[in-house]
């Protein structure tokens, strides 16, 4: 199976580090889907958008990513974010409180956030 290095770092801290077969980011171009072998591509991250990374243990790591760049090589993939929360770690009961936010950008925070954590927003 193919494989590629896979960084997930926000400012604060890594997330997480590994070697992954696919991931999934949503680019201010749109939704990229990245497998080993892509093309070299730098891309704008959303605000309040979700990266998924599917490792080559079958499993899936899923963050709320917020701002930030992500870097494509052809052997690896670095997701550079300003801030960012992997989906086990989101507090859901304080992300559906922030739904109710009058600033726009806390709501499409609190969206990703729960989006990430695998509930409705």
């Amino acid at each position: 199976m193919a494989e590629m290095s896979v960084e997930l770092v926000a400012v604060e801290r890594r997330l997480w580090s590994g070697t992954a077969s696919f991931v999934v980011a949503q680019t201010t171009e749109g939704e990229i889907g990245v497998m080993p072998g892509h093309e070299p591509v730098l891309g704008q991250l959303v605000e309040g958008g979700i990266v998924k990374v599917t490792t080559t243990d079958g499993d899936t790591i899923t963050a709320a990513v917020h701002g930030g760049f992500l870097s494509i090589t052809h052997d690896s993939v670095s997701v550079l974010a300003e801030s960012a929360e992997l989906g086990e770690e989101i507090d859901i009961e304080a992300a559906k409180q922030a739904l109710g936010a009058e600033d726009e950008a806390e709501r499409a925070r609190a969206a990703a956030r729960l989006r990430a954590a695998g509930q409705s927003a």
